[in-house]
């Protein structure tokens, strides 16, 4: 796989970021691809590894067949190594961009030397693909006359959608929002994930069968029996989008915002007008508290710099992760370790530092009618007597920062109740419809669930896995039988 001896003769080189200061200035995509030869050369440090954990269960949750295309794009086999990555992934434009890459992390030859760029290779084959016309529209030969709803356009709606077409069934995405592609669409900011590329598959799938219905909120607008009345199967993937709150003193005075309608507005803006000016939350010239330190919370951060925020601070409740592996994350399992990540890079470019404060606890916001500081302590972790972490206050460290503006970035709790109630499915404990996985069946029959909706919040890789499984399953109930992957 690759060029035997890749590994000792090329160095990992990744998809640079544009200059920090450069790319502030707008909302274009900010990677820069390497030239074919070094993309080629990327390839050939795929190692003969014998058993490669990128595609096992530490790796890849779609199991792509990593080795083979990288070996591909080692040969310039381009054409070949993008019949390989379809095989398993819808979207790999969008995995390319935004996904954290486990493959790399369980790749073996990061076990003591810099992993494969898997994830950079994956760009390079699908987009070099649609560059040169490899992609076009592939509608199913025959219909079998069934009809399907899926309920929600994110990752995991549209890879369910575009395999149940393949199979041969009339497909129908409802979406709540005005443009399809659910979290894709406006939860990522435009930078990360450029929607010409979402608008570039989204009309793919439309040429090949696959109806889109925008402004449609099941459960509100359209009920269950009316679906189930139309529909022979239903599949719900509207994602886990009940934002965890926060609720300490002060919680009510304005100024104080959930991230994904910061991020969701600033990007239906940009998309409306062509720019942010008129933004629905603006962090123009204010003092910016972001709660959370995920990967919504970088998306925050990086909004708010080009907003033009005059000041910047990042709350992590957690410590600082640790810059290497430890004895908690040993190969090939997925590390928690500290990155410089693109918004990080950008407040370090505005601000001169990084924005992030670790073991930080938020106690009260402070404000007449609109926040004006929160107050904090921070916390130490030790584990006690079961190896479980417990979190305690540090004493005499309690301390006030300027806020105008607080987003709260601190994941989500389930699936949004008007739907679950339309369609009187039960639910987990943590607010998830009740769905085996594997199986994706819910509890009223003919009603499938995948994605966040049933796994609860997630990678976009593992909704896309998830929406290729209920696929599978919903053509099994309708046909008795499947062939789909």
């Amino acid at each position: 796989m690759g060029k035997p001896t890749g590994f000792m003769e090329y160095e990992r080189q990744i998809i640079p970021y544009a200059d920090a200061g450069r790319r502030l200035g707008d909302y274009k995509e900010f990677l820069v691809p390497l030239s074919e030869e070094e993309r080629r050369e990327q390839g050939a440090r795929c190692m003969d590894c014998g058993v490669p954990f990128c595609h096992s269960s530490f790796g890849c949750p779609v199991d792509n067949l990593i080795p083979e295309w990288n070996d591909l794009v080692y040969r310039g086999r381009d054409k070949d190594a993008f019949k390989r990555l379809m095989k398993t992934n819808n979207f790999p434009e969008f995995t390319g961009r935004v996904c954290p890459a486990p493959c790399e992390t369980a790749c073996v030859l990061g076990i003591n030397e810099p992993a494969v760029t898997i994830k950079n290779n994956e760009y390079y084959i699908i987009e070099k693909a649609f560059a040169a016309g490899y992609v076009s529209a592939s509608p199913p030969a025959v219909r079998t006359g069934k009809k399907v709803a899926v309920v929600g356009s994110g990752p995991a709606g549209l890879a369910a959608a575009d395999q149940l077409n393949q199979a041969g069934h009339r497909v129908v995405v409802f979406e709540r929002a005005d443009r399809p592609g659910g979290l894709l669409m406006y939860g990522i900011p435009n930078m990360k994930l450029d929607k010409n590329i979402i608008l570039r598959r989204i009309g793919l799938m439309e040429q090949e069968g696959v109806e889109f219905r925008t402004g449609i909120e099941v459960g509100v607008d359209i009920q269950a029996e009316e679906m189930e009345a139309d529909f022979d199967a239903v599949v719900l993937t509207c994602g886990s989008t009940v934002p965890r709150d926060l609720p300490v003193p002060g919680r009510e005075l304005e100024g104080i915002h959930y991230a994904m309608d910061f991020l969701s507005g600033n990007t239906r803006t940009l998309l409306d007008t062509g720019n942010c000016d008129g933004a629905p939350v603006s962090a123009q010239g204010k003092h910016v508290i972001v709660i959370g330190g995920g990967d919504t919370g970088c998306d925050c951060i990086g909004t708010s710099l080009r907003h033009g925020c005059a000041g910047l601070v990042n709350f992590e409740l957690l410590p600082q992760p640790p810059v290497e592996r430890t004895d908690e994350f040993p190969w090939p399992m997925y590390p928690k370790l500290l990155k410089l990540d693109y918004g990080h890079e950008e407040a370090v470019q505005r601000f001169d530092r990084d924005p992030r404060e670790y073991n930080i606890l938020t106690k009260e916001f402070i404000g007449d009618q609109r926040v004006e500081a929160v107050k904090t302590v921070r916390v130490q972790w030790r584990k006690d007597e079961t190896g479980r972490y417990r979190m305690s206050e540090v004493p005499g460290s309690q301390e006030i920062f300027r806020a105008d503006l607080v987003l709260l970035a601190m994941g989500f709790v389930g699936a949004e109740k008007p739907i679950l109630e339309s369609f009187g499915i039960e639910t987990t404990a943590t607010g998830t419809v009740a769905a085996e996985y594997g199986r994706f069946a819910t509890s009223r029959k003919g009603v499938f669930s995948a994605g966040d909706m049933r796994r609860g919040q997630s990678l976009v890789v593992w909704a896309i896995n998830e929406g290729r499984g209920a696929a599978r399953e919903v053509d099994r109930f309708l046909m008795g039988r499947t062939y789909l992957p």
